[in-house]
């Protein structure tokens, strides 16, 4: 036997040599010839399929240099782009020999990229016609079992994505059933359907141009999605409607979601249709209608849980209601992405955010081991995380860290400082909060500067501290040094002062410090701890502990007892009767302009055995006031 390659390029096909009559008698076989056009024929014909080359192939083009018995070559082309046409895009290799009087094809379908192809053999019956050799055409020459109408249809087995989990292996995403609400082009066309598509896009609250758009570009066979809701929260009024207008359709189906719609959606991300942008940046990995990932760990994390679609191949006959299967090649199903979120404590900050207006954001974490427990975000947000990558000035929780770099510049807790009403610096006055106790002024102990969050007490301080002390005590307790954990994460920002003014305002969290609740809630555990944490929310993200100057014992008990003293006597004496082990906090407002105007954020940090938290609200009156009570409900409903 001769084997020969099939033509892979799309060029026209030539003729080598004439088969004649006068050429059977002396080989008695049919020419090498014959094989290679049929094979080439063949492969150029499916591939050309659903392209615009599809209309030349089908007239015979692709097939012109072979002469079949008893048919014209269009006829066959015709056929042939009918069986084949069922494979969506997939392309064989196909390679022709012959085999006495025959010609043996072996095809190859690439069904899955990357998996073993389908691969077999057919057999093409020769005859004459007139003068030359011909091809006896059937539709057992494309695949040897097809019947009478049968046709090849390859049929997507989609891979079940991959669950993420919390804290204890608890299912934090799953695939949920939901429905999808859309309009079906199989049933409406042209101008209907654009006003089927302004009709549903009015009764679902979507963007009517935009879909109109959508729908209107939509192939004839498309099904074009307008809003996908979770099974049990189809809005009454559309469960009832939205399939009186002509074409609209509901899909059941599943996709991978959250326990509730908010549950750590800014971190977790969403699941949906590929985007235009994500095919044109990686046109390996999308394709258009696949379900990926498209924010947050879901994107990060989309081919670890995405897994692999399969595919089936079967002959399909209109004559019958199911096909025949010819060959699988089975999903391979998405991995689970492990994560340290609690449920039950995501669920309590995130009801405790729920009627607060300002953007707002609760961290909670396990000091002992860095396990971010929740990380949850008001929905003043508006979708923005910002409670593992907000940037704001923390305010005075940043006094844990000035009070350390005190510490070490040879400050005890009982040193006395100078707490006046007001201070001046280089002609920048500043001044204690507005309900600051006037028994707390004068010349005080170092600790009650500490507890009633004395600014001018720090700031007069401002000379013990040496380049780089700051941002090395910060660094201490997990602030200023940036890690890849595997999501976004601020870890703040400790710059060295550009004047004397800035100098005074890093001391008690103003000027350019800047920090997120993440990393504010790493500085209290890192003190609950005594040694630097380093917060972890995935699972297999390993980061090691940054190399700086360690806490000692000494300096860790002294924060403790300084920062228990705020409960105890200071601004934060509304945790004093938390139940459980004793409470150690801080409270904080940071000045910041906006619009012309002067506004405070509001922060509270505190640990309590081994949990550590920080509370945010951009807008608002203190931290004692606004952000401590969200705090202290915290704290219960942990408890």
């Amino acid at each position: 036997m001769r084997r020969l390659s099939a033509v892979l390029a799309l060029v026209p096909l030539v003729l080598v040599s004439a088969c004649s009559g006068d050429a059977a008698e002396e080989d008695g076989a049919p020419p090498d010839d014959l094989a290679t056009d049929l094979a080439a024929g063949l492969e150029l014909t499916a591939a050309a399929v659903g392209t615009d080359k599809e209309e030349d192939v089908a007239s015979g083009a692709g097939l012109a240099d072979v002469a079949f018995v008893g048919q014209d070559v269009s006829e066959v082309a015709e056929e042939y782009v009918e069986v084949v046409a069922g494979m969506n895009g997939i392309a064989p290799t196909v390679e022709g020999e012959v085999s006495g009087d025959a010609i043996t094809l072996t095809w190859s379908w690439p069904v899955v990229e990357g998996e073993e192809p389908w691969t077999y053999e057919t057999t093409a019956e020769v005859g004459e016609d007139g003068d030359s050799w011909a091809v006896v055409w059937d539709r057992t020459v494309v695949e040897p079992s097809l019947k009478k109408n049968d046709t090849l249809e390859a049929t997507t087995v989609p891979a079940r994505r991959g669950e993420i989990r919390g804290a204890g292996g608890k299912v934090l995403v799953t695939e949920r059933p939901v429905f999808r609400y859309g309009i079906d082009r199989v049933q409406v066309s042209g101008a209907k359907a654009a006003a089927s598509a302004r009709e549903l896009a009015a009764l679902v609250g979507i963007d009517v141009a935009p879909y109109v758009a959508a729908v209107k570009a939509a192939g004839d066979r498309a099904f074009v999605e307008a809003i996908t809701y979770r099974e049990d929260e189809v809005p009454p009024a559309v469960r009832r409607t939205a399939l009186d207008i002509e074409g609209a359709l509901a899909m059941a189906d599943e996709i991978a979601l959250a326990p509730t719609r908010e549950f750590a959606a800014p971190i977790l991300g969403r699941v949906g249709p590929v985007t235009a942008e994500m095919i044109e940046e990686d046109p390996d990995a999308y394709e258009i209608g696949d379900i990926v990932g498209i924010s947050g760990l879901q994107q990060r994390y989309d081919e670890q849980l995405r897994g692999s679609d399969g595919r089936v191949v079967e002959a399909a006959n209109p004559n019958r209601a199911r096909g025949r299967e010819l060959f699988r090649v089975q999903a391979t199903d998405g991995e689970t992405l492990a994560l340290t979120l609690d449920e039950r404590l995501q669920t309590a900050a995130e009801s405790l955010l729920a009627d607060v207006g300002p953007a707002s954001a609760i961290v909670a974490l396990r000091p002992s081991d860095g396990s971010i427990l929740a990380a949850a975000n008001g929905p003043g947000t508006e979708g923005l995380n910002h409670a593992t990558y907000g940037q704001f000035a923390p305010g005075s929780t940043f006094k844990i860290v000035s009070s350390l770099a005190l510490l070490r510049s040879g400050l005890e807790p009982g040193s006395t400082l100078p707490c006046t009403a007001t201070t001046n610096v280089d002609g920048k006055q500043f001044k204690n909060y507005d309900d600051y106790p006037s028994s707390a002024l004068g010349d005080v102990p170092f600790s009650t500067a500490v507890a009633q969050s004395c600014n001018t007490a720090f700031i007069s301080q401002r000379g013990e501290l040496g380049k780089g002390d700051l941002a090395g005590a910060a660094a201490a307790l997990g602030l200023g040094i940036d890690h890849d954990l595997g999501f976004p994460a601020y870890f703040g920002q400790v710059p060295p002062p550009a004047s004397e003014t800035e100098a005074a305002a890093d001391l008690i969290g103003q000027g350019k410090i800047l920090a997120s609740p993440m990393v504010m809630a790493t500085v209290i555990a890192s003190v609950q701890e005594g040694a630097v944490v380093v917060p972890r929310l995935v699972e297999q993200v390993d980061v090691e502990a940054p190399d700086v100057e360690a806490l000692t014992r000494t300096e860790a008990d002294q924060l403790r007892g300084m920062l228990r003293q705020v409960v105890t006597e200071g601004s934060g004496s509304a945790l004093a009767d938390v139940p459980g082990a004793p409470v150690i906090a801080k409270t904080g407002t940071a000045e910041f302009e906006r619009d012309g105007r002067i506004e405070t954020h509001a922060w509270m940090v505190a640990a309590q055995g081994d949990l550590a938290v920080a509370v945010f609200v951009e807008l608002g009156e203190s931290g004692s006031q606004t952000a401590g009570p969200i705090l202290e409900e915290f704290l219960r409903a942990a408890g």
